[in-house]
């Protein structure tokens, strides 16, 4: 029987997990659109990449969103550590641009425990940290005709302290502000991949 993905999703509360892949920053404004209140995301300064607020309202209302810009990714930790602590914003986004010790990882999960927040760090490909509750990886996938107003993922949990790992084609439809896990695509005896 496959995992189910929502005994993993929304994330669990009080920790920080990370996120990588193309899909990524989808992946965290579902995450936002689960929740309510501010959602403060940590972006590195120097990148010539923006977030626009604006993009993410298929989601959520941009008007939840605060934007920290941090100069370093040494800034960037600390703002992100001192949110997590705080408590006062629910959900705390940052991208990750250097791989995290375990130290700053711990910290990280420390400050989460102690302000009830959640954290998520958008992460290179192939990067993460040894104290992270969870790691997923968010690609794009083809949506299919009658998905045309959608979002459409393949979720993999790569990555999981107190579950298990699994993998999940999802779609977030736009005008429902739903997510949905698709079902894969039965297979017949005797067709080719039932049989490979």
């Amino acid at each position: 029987m496959p995992a189910n993905l929502f005994d993993s999703f929304p994330l669990r509360p009080a920790r920080v997990h990370e996120v990588c892949g193309p899909g990524a920053s989808s992946f965290a404004a579902i995450l936002a659109a689960q929740g309510a209140g501010p959602v403060l995301w940590v972006r590195p300064g120097w990148s010539a990449e923006m977030l626009t607020p604006q993009g993410l309202s298929p989601f959520f209302d941009p008007s939840r969103l605060l934007i920290a810009e941090a100069p370093s990714p040494t800034d960037a930790l600390a703002v992100t550590e001192e949110a997590l602590r705080d408590g006062a914003v629910p959900l705390v986004v940052t991208e990750i641009t250097k791989p995290l010790d375990l130290r700053q990882g711990r910290r990280l999960q420390l400050a989460a425990k102690s302000g009830g927040s959640t954290g998520l760090c958008l992460i290179p490909e192939g990067m993460g940290s040894n104290a992270a509750e969870t790691r997923w990886r968010a690609a794009p996938r083809l949506a299919s005709e009658e998905e045309a107003d959608s979002t459409a993922l393949r979720w993999e949990i790569i990555k999981n302290k107190s579950g298990t790992l699994g993998t999940w084609d999802v779609l977030w439809t736009d005008t429902a502000h739903r997510l949905h896990v698709v079902s894969p695509v039965a297979e017949r005896p005797g067709s080719a991949r039932a049989s490979g």
